[in-house]
């Protein structure tokens, strides 16, 4: 009996799902190896602008007095973010993460 030739299931919510857990490292894997696909691209840089308002948040955090307490509020909005960026990769729509959507638009790759 001839076997059938299985389609290899498309893996754009992988790499979307990866680039927007793992960040800058997310970004760079999905711009190596996916960098024509929209859609892994589209969070992709999410991921990107995610990693960029962490580095953001860590410099805060430095301020005296204020910096600890603003960094602290920050980080559970980013932690926020960061799920909600993990849950629409995984829901094959491109939908922009609040905030963080339309910063990455105005990224050019």
């Amino acid at each position: 009996m001839p076997k059938k030739a299985v389609k290899k299931e498309d893996d754009s919510k992988l790499f979307a799902f990866l680039a927007v857990l793992l960040t800058i490292i997310g970004f760079i894997i999905a711009f190596a190896l996916r960098k024509n696909n929209q859609y892994v691209m589209f969070y992709a840089k999410q991921g990107l602008v995610l990693f960029i308002s962490s580095v953001v948040i860590w410099v805060a955090a430095l301020v005296p007095i204020l910096g600890g307490l603003l960094a602290s509020l920050l980080w559970i909005c980013w932690i926020l973010l960061w799920v909600v960026g993990i849950i629409y990769s995984l829901s094959g729509k491109m939908k922009p993460v609040p905030i963080i959507g339309q910063f990455a638009d105005k990224i050019n790759v």
